[in-house]
């Protein structure tokens, strides 16, 4: 219906939960992906970098969780710079406008909304104090708000990401169809499952498979 290609788009990452440094090596070298999504937020951040670094040559992702001051952040970004990361998402806690503005005109790597950009008024509230929005499916009531979002943030020259909480395959293959509109995306959600709901989009090495059937493209598989 959009006309868009499903064989382009951002390929997905991959997130590494916080943990011991040990189980979060351990949980990476499980997993080969072109790029991790790294939950950071502890004292240990700088520590925590410094060793999956030297396991995998991959593109990072940071997502500090509003974990950390202004002042915090700001040391802490230009280090991670040096790590071949590729954006900080939501550093500060989601009201902390004034450091935001700080740490838009300062940071040397792009800074992405989470809590801060929750539906669609948020978008613009985020101009000038982000660089991109992370819209989650389930944050902003669905495809149709999340696609005006996408709309009016790369009218403001800012980059888009569609993240996920753990979805399954339903609501995986609702964020795989916006792909080809999107900058980054996040939708490991099916991969971090146990057991699924639903069958239908693959994933290659990052790359996002979206199967080619009637709406979502999924087949429930009745087990809850």
């Amino acid at each position: 219906m959009w006309k868009l290609d499903p064989d382009k788009g951002p390929v997905t990452d991959y997130t590494i939960g916080i943990d011991s440094i040990e189980k979060m090596v351990s949980k990476m070298q499980e997993k080969p992906w072109p790029v991790y999504k790294i939950k950071l937020g502890t004292k240990d951040d700088i520590e925590i970098m410094m060793a999956l670094r030297q396991h995998t040559n991959a593109l990072f992702r940071v997502d500090a969780n509003a974990g950390w001051t202004t002042d915090e952040a700001w040391e802490k970004i230009q280090i991670l710079k040096e790590m071949n990361v590729e954006f900080v998402e939501q550093p500060l806690a989601k009201d902390n406008w004034e450091g935001m503005k700080f740490l838009y005109e300062k940071s040397p790597l792009p800074l992405v909304a989470d809590e801060s950009c929750v539906s669609e008024g948020d978008v613009e509230k985020c101009f000038g104090h982000f660089h991109g929005i992370n819209i989650k499916l389930t944050k902003c009531s669905g495809i149709t708000p999340a696609k005006r979002m996408i709309e009016r943030a790369k009218a403001l020259n800012m980059k888009v990401m569609v993240g996920s909480m753990n979805e399954s395959s339903v609501g995986s293959a609702a964020i795989a169809h916006l792909i080809p509109l999107l900058d980054y995306v996040d939708m490991d959600g099916p991969l971090l499952l146990e057991e699924d709901l639903a069958t239908g989009i693959q994933f290659d090495f990052g790359k996002v498979i979206i199967p080619r059937k009637p709406g979502l493209g999924i087949e429930y598989n009745g087990r809850a």
